[in-house]
């Protein structure tokens, strides 16, 4: 289902000096420049956390009660409108997990993709204003290289190398997730596995979507692949990218989902570009 400073093409992966704000606010930066439908502000100690005017903390979410209940009601009226016809509870509850995890990941993988830098982010510290495609983030901590300009930064935590810091990606998706997951899955009717898979699913179109807007797709499955190699519990499976060839010859980069969003039992007909209901022949013809 589809939601909807960078290092050059081709250059290795660094770091840079910090800029204002945070030592992740220029990656967040960068992402809303390449992604105008989310904008991050980051907040102080003691800023208070949006809560009213369409705002929901991820806090809250994890709950899984009346601020669940109100999010996952906007995704059941835009089913409504867009489709004319009742979703299932659970492929409700599934769109909502989407649309929350999707941007909820960037908040990690992106300053790591951009900077070598990973920001914990839990629960108590996000919310999300849908309607606006804004969310806010208290950034306490990260994880960085030695590096790295900003590892004498109070909130720096230093790790050995690039396999460190990927294990710093994947805790922290984890620490956020974890408590979201337990909130929303039994509106959803699945098992752990499986809602780890739609995670890992997350984790992997989130930051290749952003990778292929910042003109560095190559970059960003070679880096997906080496996060999650398929042996990284609770994570399930690899990223599952491949190459179709288009009829000029040139490559399509595509992938098999780990999960499956039920956008099927809406329209039969019009499954994902990476679902494996979808055929090679089809994702080819609707890449254009």
């Amino acid at each position: 289902m589809t939601v909807s400073h960078a290092v050059s093409p081709g250059a290795q992966p660094g770091v840079t000096a910090a800029t204002a704000g945070t030592p992740v606010t220029a990656a967040y930066t960068r992402l809303t420049e390449v992604f105008p439908g989310l904008t991050i502000q980051e907040l102080a100690d003691g800023e208070p956390t949006p809560r009213d005017g369409g705002w929901v903390t991820a806090a809250d979410l994890a709950a899984g009660g009346p601020a669940l209940d109100a999010f996952l009601a906007w995704d059941n009226a835009q089913v409504l409108r867009d489709y004319g016809r009742q979703a299932r509870p659970d492929v409700v509850a599934g769109f909502g997990l989407h649309r929350y995890a999707w941007p909820a990941c960037l908040l990690i993988t992106v300053p790591w993709f951009l900077h070598r830098r990973v920001p914990r982010v839990p629960v108590e510290d996000v919310a999300f204003q849908r309607g606006l495609g804004r969310m806010t983030a208290r950034v306490r901590e990260f994880a960085c290289l030695p590096v790295d300009p900003a590892a004498t930064h109070p909130g720096a935590r230093v790790v050995a190398d690039e396999e460190a810091l990927r294990t710093e990606v994947r805790d922290a998706v984890t620490e956020h997730l974890a408590p979201v997951l337990e909130g929303i899955g039994p509106r959803m009717r699945r098992g752990r596995r499986a809602l780890w898979g739609m995670a890992t699913d997350e984790v992997v179109e989130g930051l290749w979507h952003i990778a292929h807007l910042l003109g560095e797709e190559q970059r960003g499955i070679a880096e997906l692949e080496a996060l999650l190699p398929g042996t990284v519990k609770p994570y399930v499976g690899t990223p599952g990218f491949r190459d179709l060839i288009r009829p000029d010859g040139t490559p399509l980069p595509t992938r098999d989902r780990a999960s499956c969003c039920f956008f099927y039992t809406l329209r039969p007909d019009d499954t994902c570009l990476t679902c494996p209901r979808t055929s090679d022949a089809d994702r080819l013809r609707r890449a254009g």
